[in-house]
């Protein structure tokens, strides 16, 4: 367009030139020319389009759409013709709590109502690309906003739809994969019905609301006292089966040696103690009593 203006205005001042009567009036023909070959060069120049790596472009003349995208490279289009470019890439679109992150500054997380009436507090990101075939009707149907327009509010609209089938607690824990993947199918089915691919939908964080998590981490306490609990107790019974076990054998031992002890047995064993007894060296005295008495010793020392 600039070289086109340029030509004009150069060929408007070698038409003004032509009418002096000053002598200027003979570089006429030049500008004249040098007007008309800009004005040619700038036609030619905005016709010709780049289409960079990872996007597409959608042609429009006076409103109405091309069915046929531009892929990458340069192609040569009507000048009048508009070029709207789309990016084909995958694209991220955060919605979270912390101000610092997400498409809109400050608190975007989705707030939604749980089975049991609790508001639960979802962050979260959605991948996603469009498909290329299908850019000019996007631009047709929705236009190059589609993130405002599809992204955001399918997102959000769907995954409150289908929180209300859960409890909060259990959208926190145990049903979090089974939340997560039924959210995505019905976002899914939504997106490609306008046009994009859902590549993935990350739940990055679920918080619920003070009251239930000071219940949930009673809960949790009251769940590792019973534990710890159960493992005295355990280890308990186990000590007592350990002394039960014992004394039976304690006492099988004693019945065995009551059993065994006669009183031949006895007296043979007698004679052997009172034999090593008379043969030890600090053994001086054995006075030897009645039967069935014990031997008395006697050290000179």
């Amino acid at each position: 367009m600039f070289f086109i203006t340029i030509g004009i205005l150069i060929a408007f001042a070698g038409f003004a030139f032509s009418k002096s009567p000053f002598n200027i009036s003979r570089y006429a023909p030049v500008l004249t020319i040098t007007g008309a070959a800009f004005a040619i060069l700038g036609i030619l120049s905005s016709g010709i389009r780049q289409i960079d790596a990872g996007t597409i472009g959608v042609q429009s003349l006076f409103g109405k759409v091309s069915p046929d995208v531009l892929e990458n490279g340069l192609h040569f289009v009507n000048p009048l013709a508009e070029v709207t470019i789309f990016d084909t890439k995958t694209q991220n679109y955060t919605m979270s709590a912390q101000h610092s992150e997400g498409e809109i500054k400050g608190d975007d997380a989705i707030r939604v109502l749980s089975a049991d009436g609790l508001e639960v507090v979802i962050d979260l990101t959605v991948l996603y690309k469009i498909m290329p075939d299908k850019a000019p009707a996007i631009y047709k149907g929705i236009g190059a906003d589609y993130k405002d327009k599809i992204v955001r509010p399918v997102t959000r609209t769907r995954i409150r739809d289908n929180a209300v089938y859960y409890d909060a607690v259990a959208l926190y824990s145990r049903k979090r994969d089974e939340f997560q993947s039924r959210i995505y199918q019905t976002i899914d089915k939504d997106f490609k019905s306008r046009g994009l691919i859902l590549e993935q939908l990350l739940i990055r964080n679920i918080n619920l609301p003070e009251s239930v998590k000071k219940t949930i981490e009673s809960k949790i306490n009251a769940e590792q006292d019973a534990q710890k609990m159960e493992f005295v107790l355990q280890k308990e019974k186990q000590e007592a089966e350990r002394k039960r076990v014992e004394a039976r054998g304690i006492a099988d031992y004693q019945t065995i040696i009551a059993l065994s002890l006669t009183d031949r047995q006895l007296q043979y064993e007698s004679i052997k103690a009172q034999k090593e007894l008379a043969a030890s060296s600090n053994a001086k005295i054995v006075v030897l009593g009645g039967k069935g008495s014990v031997p008395l010793i006697l050290n000179e020392k």
